[in-house]
Protein backbone atom coordinates (compact mmCIF):
# COMPACT_ATOMS: atom_id res chain seq x y z
CA UNK A 1 0.00 0.00 0.00
CA UNK A 2 1.37 3.30 -0.78
CA UNK A 3 1.80 6.77 1.45
CA UNK A 4 2.30 10.45 0.30
CA UNK A 5 1.63 13.71 1.10
CA UNK A 6 -1.89 13.83 -0.18
CA UNK A 7 -4.44 11.30 -1.67
CA UNK A 8 -3.34 12.22 -5.15
CA UNK A 9 0.20 11.81 -4.45
CA UNK A 10 -0.53 8.47 -2.91
CA UNK A 11 -2.68 7.20 -5.91
CA UNK A 12 0.17 8.22 -7.83
CA UNK A 13 2.56 5.79 -5.91
CA UNK A 14 0.30 3.04 -5.61
CA UNK A 15 -3.11 1.27 -4.29
CA UNK A 16 -4.19 3.08 -1.33
CA UNK A 17 -6.91 0.70 0.81
CA UNK A 18 -10.48 2.26 1.95
CA UNK A 19 -12.76 0.42 4.43
CA UNK A 20 -15.52 -1.23 4.57
CA UNK A 21 -19.33 -1.23 4.83
CA UNK A 22 -20.08 1.30 8.24
CA UNK A 23 -23.39 0.14 8.61
CA UNK A 24 -22.56 -3.70 8.49
CA UNK A 25 -20.09 -2.74 11.32
CA UNK A 26 -22.33 -0.73 12.85
CA UNK A 27 -24.67 -3.65 13.17
CA UNK A 28 -22.19 -5.35 14.28
CA UNK A 29 -21.87 -3.26 17.40
CA UNK A 30 -25.34 -3.94 18.53
CA UNK A 31 -26.75 -0.51 16.48
CA UNK A 32 -30.58 -0.24 14.86
CA UNK A 33 -29.97 1.10 11.42
CA UNK A 34 -33.78 0.10 10.72
CA UNK A 35 -35.24 3.42 10.37
CA UNK A 36 -35.27 5.58 7.15
CA UNK A 37 -31.71 7.89 7.97
CA UNK A 38 -30.04 4.80 8.33
CA UNK A 39 -26.60 5.27 9.89
CA UNK A 40 -26.90 8.92 9.31
CA UNK A 41 -29.32 9.32 12.67
CA UNK A 42 -26.26 8.24 14.63
CA UNK A 43 -24.78 10.88 14.10
CA UNK A 44 -27.44 12.91 16.28
CA UNK A 45 -28.02 9.72 18.97
CA UNK A 46 -25.01 7.65 19.11
CA UNK A 47 -21.75 9.63 17.57
CA UNK A 48 -19.54 7.52 19.52
CA UNK A 49 -20.88 4.45 17.87
CA UNK A 50 -19.92 5.78 14.61
CA UNK A 51 -16.32 6.49 15.81
CA UNK A 52 -16.08 3.10 16.73
CA UNK A 53 -16.40 1.93 14.00
CA UNK A 54 -14.55 3.72 12.16
CA UNK A 55 -11.51 2.46 14.37
CA UNK A 56 -12.64 -0.96 13.40
CA UNK A 57 -11.49 -0.19 9.54
CA UNK A 58 -7.94 1.60 10.84
CA UNK A 59 -7.31 -1.47 12.91
CA UNK A 60 -8.01 -3.35 9.94
CA UNK A 61 -5.56 -1.58 8.00
CA UNK A 62 -7.75 1.01 5.86
CA UNK A 63 -6.15 4.26 4.91
CA UNK A 64 -9.25 5.94 3.77
CA UNK A 65 -12.07 6.52 6.36
CA UNK A 66 -15.73 7.41 4.19
CA UNK A 67 -17.92 9.54 6.38
CA UNK A 68 -21.10 8.36 8.01
CA UNK A 69 -23.02 11.17 5.90
CA UNK A 70 -24.31 8.94 2.86
CA UNK A 71 -27.95 9.31 4.19
CA UNK A 72 -27.66 12.59 5.38
CA UNK A 73 -29.74 15.58 3.89
CA UNK A 74 -31.19 18.20 5.54
CA UNK A 75 -34.71 16.97 3.51
CA UNK A 76 -34.07 13.59 5.91
CA UNK A 77 -32.85 14.93 9.12
CA UNK A 78 -35.58 17.62 8.83
CA UNK A 79 -38.57 14.61 9.00
CA UNK A 80 -37.07 14.02 12.42
CA UNK A 81 -37.22 17.64 13.77
CA UNK A 82 -33.68 18.45 12.77
CA UNK A 83 -33.33 22.38 11.56
CA UNK A 84 -31.06 23.56 8.83
CA UNK A 85 -28.23 24.92 11.97
CA UNK A 86 -28.96 20.88 12.94
CA UNK A 87 -28.16 19.17 9.69
CA UNK A 88 -25.28 21.51 9.42
CA UNK A 89 -23.57 20.38 12.33
CA UNK A 90 -24.68 16.84 11.90
CA UNK A 91 -22.76 17.39 8.43
CA UNK A 92 -19.72 18.27 9.97
CA UNK A 93 -20.02 15.87 12.60
CA UNK A 94 -19.48 13.56 10.21
CA UNK A 95 -16.19 14.47 9.33
CA UNK A 96 -15.37 15.27 12.85
CA UNK A 97 -15.92 11.67 14.16
CA UNK A 98 -13.37 10.11 11.28
CA UNK A 99 -10.87 12.60 11.65
CA UNK A 100 -11.25 11.95 15.81
CA UNK A 101 -10.69 7.95 14.83
CA UNK A 102 -7.67 8.72 13.20
CA UNK A 103 -6.51 11.03 16.15
CA UNK A 104 -7.74 8.15 18.49
CA UNK A 105 -5.35 5.42 16.54
CA UNK A 106 -2.12 6.93 15.09
CA UNK A 107 -1.05 5.61 12.01
CA UNK A 108 2.00 3.98 11.62
CA UNK A 109 5.47 5.30 10.53
CA UNK A 110 5.09 5.89 6.77
CA UNK A 111 1.63 5.16 7.12
CA UNK A 112 -0.85 8.53 5.75
CA UNK A 113 -4.57 7.92 6.46
CA UNK A 114 -7.10 10.26 4.81
CA UNK A 115 -11.06 11.55 5.21
CA UNK A 116 -13.28 11.39 2.41
CA UNK A 117 -16.86 12.77 3.35
CA UNK A 118 -19.49 10.85 1.84
CA UNK A 119 -22.00 11.70 -0.53
CA UNK A 120 -24.61 9.63 -1.67
CA UNK A 121 -27.57 9.99 -4.33
CA UNK A 122 -30.84 11.52 -3.93
CA UNK A 123 -32.40 8.31 -4.04
CA UNK A 124 -30.70 7.63 -0.30
CA UNK A 125 -33.11 10.16 0.94
CA UNK A 126 -36.02 8.69 -0.39
CA UNK A 127 -34.85 5.19 1.74
CA UNK A 128 -37.51 3.38 -0.45
CA UNK A 129 -34.20 1.50 -3.00
CA UNK A 130 -34.31 3.56 -5.81
CA UNK A 131 -30.61 5.13 -5.20
CA UNK A 132 -30.31 1.14 -6.95
CA UNK A 133 -32.52 2.34 -9.72
CA UNK A 134 -31.82 6.29 -10.25
CA UNK A 135 -34.21 7.74 -13.20
CA UNK A 136 -36.05 10.17 -10.49
CA UNK A 137 -38.03 12.03 -13.07
CA UNK A 138 -35.70 15.18 -11.62
CA UNK A 139 -33.45 17.47 -14.12
CA UNK A 140 -29.65 17.82 -14.01
CA UNK A 141 -30.11 21.28 -12.47
CA UNK A 142 -32.79 19.73 -9.72
CA UNK A 143 -30.29 17.18 -8.89
CA UNK A 144 -27.76 20.02 -8.36
CA UNK A 145 -30.09 22.18 -6.86
CA UNK A 146 -30.71 19.12 -3.80
CA UNK A 147 -27.01 18.41 -3.63
CA UNK A 148 -25.24 21.48 -3.30
CA UNK A 149 -25.82 22.78 0.02
CA UNK A 150 -24.99 19.85 1.71
CA UNK A 151 -21.77 19.18 -0.36
CA UNK A 152 -21.30 22.70 0.59
CA UNK A 153 -21.44 22.09 4.18
CA UNK A 154 -19.43 18.71 4.31
CA UNK A 155 -16.68 20.71 2.15
CA UNK A 156 -16.52 22.90 4.97
CA UNK A 157 -15.72 20.69 7.27
CA UNK A 158 -12.45 20.06 5.86
CA UNK A 159 -12.08 16.23 4.53
CA UNK A 160 -9.94 15.44 1.82
CA UNK A 161 -11.93 14.55 -0.79
CA UNK A 162 -15.25 13.93 -1.43
CA UNK A 163 -16.77 10.06 -2.18
CA UNK A 164 -19.55 10.43 -4.68
CA UNK A 165 -20.57 7.13 -4.36
CA UNK A 166 -23.42 4.24 -5.48
CA UNK A 167 -24.44 6.84 -7.97
CA UNK A 168 -27.02 4.94 -10.04
CA UNK A 169 -26.96 7.05 -13.92
CA UNK A 170 -24.84 9.37 -15.71
CA UNK A 171 -27.73 12.59 -15.18
CA UNK A 172 -26.82 12.34 -11.21
CA UNK A 173 -23.11 11.63 -12.34
CA UNK A 174 -22.96 15.09 -14.12
CA UNK A 175 -24.86 17.21 -11.32
CA UNK A 176 -22.55 15.91 -8.51
CA UNK A 177 -19.58 16.38 -10.92
CA UNK A 178 -20.66 20.21 -11.15
CA UNK A 179 -21.22 20.57 -7.32
CA UNK A 180 -17.90 18.69 -6.58
CA UNK A 181 -16.27 21.07 -8.92
CA UNK A 182 -17.19 24.08 -7.22
CA UNK A 183 -15.78 22.88 -3.90
CA UNK A 184 -12.19 22.76 -5.20
CA UNK A 185 -11.67 19.61 -3.00
CA UNK A 186 -10.45 16.57 -5.02
CA UNK A 187 -13.20 13.82 -5.66
CA UNK A 188 -13.72 9.83 -7.13
CA UNK A 189 -16.76 9.45 -8.74
CA UNK A 190 -18.33 6.02 -8.31
CA UNK A 191 -21.15 4.28 -9.85
CA UNK A 192 -23.47 1.46 -8.73
CA UNK A 193 -24.07 -0.91 -11.93
CA UNK A 194 -25.46 -4.26 -13.06
CA UNK A 195 -24.89 -6.19 -15.89
CA UNK A 196 -22.09 -4.18 -17.27
CA UNK A 197 -24.09 -0.65 -17.01
CA UNK A 198 -25.60 1.94 -15.06
CA UNK A 199 -28.62 0.66 -12.96
CA UNK A 200 -30.39 3.40 -14.81
CA UNK A 201 -29.66 1.38 -17.93
CA UNK A 202 -26.76 3.44 -19.48
CA UNK A 203 -23.70 1.75 -20.94
CA UNK A 204 -20.84 2.19 -18.79
CA UNK A 205 -18.55 4.45 -21.16
CA UNK A 206 -20.96 7.08 -21.32
CA UNK A 207 -21.13 7.20 -17.75
CA UNK A 208 -17.47 7.22 -17.21
CA UNK A 209 -16.88 9.85 -19.47
CA UNK A 210 -18.66 12.12 -17.27
CA UNK A 211 -15.10 12.33 -15.43
CA UNK A 212 -13.48 12.81 -18.19
CA UNK A 213 -11.05 15.70 -18.36
CA UNK A 214 -11.78 16.63 -14.70
CA UNK A 215 -8.41 17.80 -12.86
CA UNK A 216 -10.06 17.15 -9.26
CA UNK A 217 -11.37 13.64 -10.24
CA UNK A 218 -9.40 11.71 -8.29
CA UNK A 219 -10.76 8.53 -9.47
CA UNK A 220 -13.65 6.96 -11.61
CA UNK A 221 -15.62 3.58 -10.90
CA UNK A 222 -17.82 1.39 -9.39
CA UNK A 223 -19.17 0.56 -5.85
CA UNK A 224 -21.93 -1.49 -4.20
CA UNK A 225 -22.32 -3.92 -6.90
CA UNK A 226 -21.99 -7.23 -7.10
CA UNK A 227 -17.72 -8.21 -6.87
CA UNK A 228 -18.18 -10.25 -10.29
CA UNK A 229 -19.08 -7.15 -11.83
CA UNK A 230 -15.92 -5.12 -10.80
CA UNK A 231 -12.90 -6.23 -13.16
CA UNK A 232 -14.55 -4.66 -16.56
CA UNK A 233 -16.08 -2.01 -14.80
CA UNK A 234 -12.24 -1.11 -13.70
CA UNK A 235 -11.19 -1.59 -17.03
CA UNK A 236 -13.24 0.56 -19.11
CA UNK A 237 -13.12 3.36 -16.00
CA UNK A 238 -9.58 3.42 -17.04
CA UNK A 239 -9.42 3.25 -20.39
CA UNK A 240 -12.48 6.16 -20.90
CA UNK A 241 -11.14 8.69 -18.22
CA UNK A 242 -7.34 7.49 -18.21
CA UNK A 243 -8.20 8.19 -14.61
CA UNK A 244 -7.01 5.71 -11.66
CA UNK A 245 -9.64 3.67 -10.92
CA UNK A 246 -12.33 3.37 -7.51
CA UNK A 247 -13.67 0.50 -6.81
CA UNK A 248 -15.21 -1.55 -3.94
CA UNK A 249 -17.95 -3.52 -4.28
CA UNK A 250 -20.42 -4.88 -1.84
CA UNK A 251 -20.93 -8.46 -0.56
CA UNK A 252 -22.73 -9.70 -3.57
CA UNK A 253 -25.68 -10.25 -1.37
CA UNK A 254 -28.94 -8.86 -2.50
CA UNK A 255 -30.60 -5.80 -0.80
CA UNK A 256 -34.57 -6.24 -0.64
CA UNK A 257 -35.94 -2.49 0.36
CA UNK A 258 -39.18 -3.74 1.34
CA UNK A 259 -38.20 -5.76 4.00
CA UNK A 260 -34.61 -3.59 4.54
CA UNK A 261 -32.53 -6.61 4.63
CA UNK A 262 -30.14 -8.56 2.86
CA UNK A 263 -30.43 -11.92 1.15
CA UNK A 264 -28.33 -14.57 -0.45
CA UNK A 265 -24.99 -15.36 0.02
CA UNK A 266 -21.64 -13.70 0.31
CA UNK A 267 -18.97 -13.62 -3.19
CA UNK A 268 -16.66 -10.77 -2.13
CA UNK A 269 -13.25 -12.58 -2.75
CA UNK A 270 -9.86 -10.96 -1.25
CA UNK A 271 -7.92 -12.57 -3.74
CA UNK A 272 -9.91 -10.15 -6.92
CA UNK A 273 -7.58 -7.13 -5.75
CA UNK A 274 -4.78 -8.42 -8.00
CA UNK A 275 -6.66 -8.53 -10.73
CA UNK A 276 -8.37 -4.77 -9.79
CA UNK A 277 -4.92 -3.42 -9.24
CA UNK A 278 -3.44 -4.99 -12.20
CA UNK A 279 -6.38 -3.20 -14.64
CA UNK A 280 -5.79 0.16 -12.94
CA UNK A 281 -7.53 0.30 -9.58
CA UNK A 282 -5.57 2.33 -6.70
CA UNK A 283 -8.59 2.81 -4.29
CA UNK A 284 -9.74 -0.30 -3.47
CA UNK A 285 -11.99 -1.50 -0.81
CA UNK A 286 -15.61 -2.72 0.03
CA UNK A 287 -19.16 -1.60 0.60
CA UNK A 288 -21.92 -3.15 2.18
CA UNK A 289 -21.75 -6.51 4.48
CA UNK A 290 -18.07 -6.03 3.86
CA UNK A 291 -16.24 -6.21 7.46
CA UNK A 292 -13.33 -4.99 9.16
CA UNK A 293 -11.55 -8.98 8.68
CA UNK A 294 -12.46 -8.82 4.62
CA UNK A 295 -10.66 -5.37 4.81
CA UNK A 296 -7.77 -6.72 6.92
CA UNK A 297 -7.23 -9.55 4.03
CA UNK A 298 -7.33 -7.29 1.50
CA UNK A 299 -4.56 -5.41 3.33
CA UNK A 300 -2.39 -8.17 3.59
CA UNK A 301 -2.92 -8.90 -0.20
CA UNK A 302 -1.74 -4.99 -1.32
CA UNK A 303 1.37 -5.74 0.86
CA UNK A 304 2.73 -8.78 -0.28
Amino acid sequence: MSTGSTLAEALDAGPVLLDGGLSNQLEAQGCDLSDALWSARLLADAPEQIEAAHLAYLRAGAQVLITASYQATYEGFGRYGIDRAGADALLARSVELARGAVAARRAGPGRRTWVAASVGPYGAMLADGSEYRGRYGLSVRELERFHRPRVAALAAAGPDALALETVPDLDEAEALVRVAEETGLPYWLSYSVAGGRTRAGQPLEEAFAVAAGRASALAVGVNCCEPEEAGEAVEQAVAVTGRPAVVYPNSGEGWDAGARGWTGRSTFDPGRVRAWTGAGARLVGGCCRVGPDLITELAGRLES
